[in-house]
């Protein structure tokens, strides 16, 4: 049995959901999520500038576990702006 995941700490709270190429309905284009870890990922090591370990820190987490965020969250991104797909934002649960 695999050990619980461990909550990420998140504090980018943003009001947009998403982000779709202009002048195709949403409904013809396909959609990529990026979940809010993602998104803070990016914002504190693109945005802010932390290192992987700093951000690590931030939200509770080891910075290797950082690094496949990161990652994974760049790849996304890059895919929906080369393929002009949809990036849809996920909403961090309620407490």
């Amino acid at each position: 049995m695999p050990r619980p995941r461990k909550p990420r700490l998140c504090g980018c709270a943003s009001d947009c959901r998403g982000f779709r190429p202009t002048g195709v309905p949403m409904l013809m284009v396909e959609r990529i999520m990026l979940d809010h870890a993602e998104l803070e990922a990016l914002r504190l090591c693109d945005l802010e500038g932390l290192t992987q370990e700093q951000a690590g820190e931030r939200m509770g987490v080891s910075r290797g576990t950082v690094q496949r965020t990161v990652k994974a969250a760049r790849a996304k991104v890059a895919e929906a702006l080369v393929l002009g797909k949809a990036l849809l934002l996920e909403q961090p649960p309620e407490d």
